[in-house]
């Protein structure tokens, strides 16, 4: 039977890690995040798994980096300074194609800001953080329950596509404490990268046949047999660093396509009420509770309203709020921030309807009344 139990945001994330198979985590303990790390520590020696803390962010993720190459599945995990110490090692995780989950448990910010105050100010870091054009995953739960399945989740798109993966949760939800069922083990599906375990010597470890289509390399663990070069420079098939612009092109097009043609598999979002809905509340993480109740506020008024939440944020949903937009007269974005995810509404809506910002910046939570009061408006 599933198990129900009283878990803290930040636990989740743990315990859903290890339920995917999580075995090596190295971090440096930074609040809001740093419960991450103390279970960790306690838990991966239960299950074989190695915990280490490190001397700083940058080598945390270099250690997890290290980790995912020798074939162990890995994670590391933060808050806004250390995440910004991490965009370097990020980059490089995203050309060499190495599997790895970075949590970023948001803070107010910048610089040292408010340690223990929510944000959400670190989407478009996550998204634009690390140089250079790259393809990213993110993903925000807005539950405890989320924080578990997400991770899981998080972990298996990583090793599915070869490709770091965010995973932006807040001060809200990392230190929420609700119910939540935990699944038993043999019903919860787990994805392991595509691996060779015996490869020949003169295999070239990011040869792929694109005659089958194949834009994900198979993966020989170091250790395994095979000596190859893994580097941050654009390199060819065999691992080595090239000046060909068309090796360039070849490298750049797989790295980008490999996550927006599969868009419909890791795109996840949330719609409530929208079938209906004259206004629409888009929000994200956290601030999903607020806006449920602003909701119910203004339904009980005769306003009718309805929420559309990205679970997925980077790639943002856009095609299904693009399709959403009909018939609405206005939308609501609320974040904790200055105004980002309302960059991409924006964007998309091209003036199609109204869009009002509800942002708040000072380390308190944003609530129900304040959205209201941008619902009650149209």
């Amino acid at each position: 039977m599933d198990q129900v139990v009283l878990m803290q945001g930040n636990e989740a994330c743990v315990e859903g890690a290890i339920a995917a198979g999580m075995r090596l985590f190295a971090g440096y303990p930074i609040t809001p995040s740093t419960e991450i790390a103390e279970l960790s520590a306690y838990r991966l020696p239960q299950v074989g798994g190695k915990f280490i803390q490190m001397e700083d962010e940058i080598a945390s993720i270099a250690c997890a980096i290290g980790g995912s190459v020798a074939g162990v599945k890995s994670m590391t995990a933060t808050s806004g300074p250390g995440f910004s110490l991490k965009q370097e090692n990020l980059g490089y995780a995203c050309l060499a194609e190495i599997p790895l989950v970075v949590v970023d448990v948001q803070r107010m910010g910048p610089s040292t800001g408010m340690p223990t105050s929510p944000s959400q100010g670190d989407v478009m870091m996550a998204r634009w953080g690390t140089h250079g054009d790259h393809p990213i995953i993110v993903i925000s739960p807005s539950s405890v329950t989320e924080a578990y399945y997400q991770t899981i989740r998080a972990f298996n798109l990583s090793e599915r596509y070869r490709t770091p993966v965010i995973f932006l949760m807040d001060e809200i939800i990392g230190h929420l404490r609700e119910g939540m069922q935990m699944k038993e083990a043999e019903d919860i599906t787990i994805v392991n990268r595509p691996t060779v375990q015996f490869p020949d010597p003169k295999r070239k470890p990011y040869h792929m046949n694109e005659k089958k289509g194949q834009m994900v390399p198979q993966m020989a663990p170091f250790g395994c047999g095979q000596r190859y070069n893994i580097t941050g420079l654009i390199h060819d098939e065999s691992g080595f660093p090239t000046n060909s612009t068309e090796e360039a092109e070849k490298l750049m097009y797989r790295l980008m396509h490999k996550i927006s043609d599969n868009y419909k598999d890791i795109v996840r979002y949330e719609q409530v009420n929208m079938d209906d809905a004259d206004v629409a509340i888009v929000c994200y993480g956290g601030t999903m509770r607020a806006a449920q109740t602003a909701m119910e506020m203004a339904r009980a008024k005769g306003v009718r309203c309805g929420i559309f939440r990205p679970v997925t944020i980077w790639p943002f949903p856009e095609r299904e709020l693009t399709a959403a937009l009909g018939g609405l007269k206005k939308i609501v974005v609320a974040e904790h921030n200055c105004g980002q995810i309302v960059l991409e509404v924006e964007r998309l809506t091209r003036g199609a309807c109204p869009v009002a910002f509800v942002g708040k910046y000072n380390g308190a939570v944003i609530t129900p009344q304040e959205i209201l009061q941008k619902v009650e408006e149209a």
